[in-house]
């Protein structure tokens, strides 16, 4: 892995995370949650947050919250696994530019949508990244990034599963559906935007 690619810093800052608030189950945790406490409504939740106490870190500090080792490998795996084809072919710009937006879509999306904001999780802006790579590539003759078709039918299966519910019930915990799937969606548009702007 090279140390000087921005997805490494990536998965050093989840690992970080991740370890200062043990998975978890320290009380550490609460600093790095999407807000800082539960309100009466989702705007008095955010205006707490965010315009009331300044605590502009949330809004991306939950993608590198990890809540097992199991879940930590995996996030940090795909994050390599797309960071080093994209940053390599894409630069480092344009890579970093679609994680944040796609890190920042998911985690507002979960907490808009779903109320929950005890959650976190690379896998927002890696189903981001996913997103993506799948319209850069779609209809190219050239495989821009390499990816097997199977890694896309993977991962859109995968997304499906959750809102079944059937990733909980074997195991995999409470899943941030709602995060993976506006993660792609944003990644989406991000791709279309990028497509119709690049000569590719």
């Amino acid at each position: 892995m090279h140390t000087n690619r921005v997805y490494s810093y990536i998965i050093l800052l989840a690992v970080s995370v991740t370890l200062f608030t043990n998975f978890g189950f320290n009380n550490t945790l609460h600093y790095f949650l999407f807000i800082n406490e539960a309100g009466s409504s989702y705007t008095s939740a955010l205006e707490s947050t965010y315009l009331a106490h300044h605590q502009w870190w949330r809004l991306l500090s939950p993608t590198f919250l990890h809540f097992s080792l199991t879940h930590l490998i995996f996030n940090c795996l795909w994050i390599y696994i797309l960071g080093s084809r994209i940053e390599i072919i894409d630069g480092k710009n344009i890579f970093l530019l679609v994680f944040l937006l796609t890190s920042l879509a998911g985690n507002l999306g979960e907490f808009l949508f779903t109320g929950n904001y005890f959650f976190g999780g690379l896998s927002g802006a890696i189903y981001g990244l996913i997103g993506y790579c799948f319209i850069i590539e779609l209809g190219n003759r050239f495989r821009r990034y390499d990816l097997p078709e199977s890694i896309y039918i993977f991962m859109f299966l995968w997304l499906l599963l959750g809102f079944t519910g059937l990733l909980s019930v074997f195991g995999f915990g409470n899943v941030a559906n709602t995060a993976h799937l506006v993660g792609m969606m944003s990644g989406f548009i991000l791709g279309l935007i990028f497509k119709s702007t690049t000569k590719i």
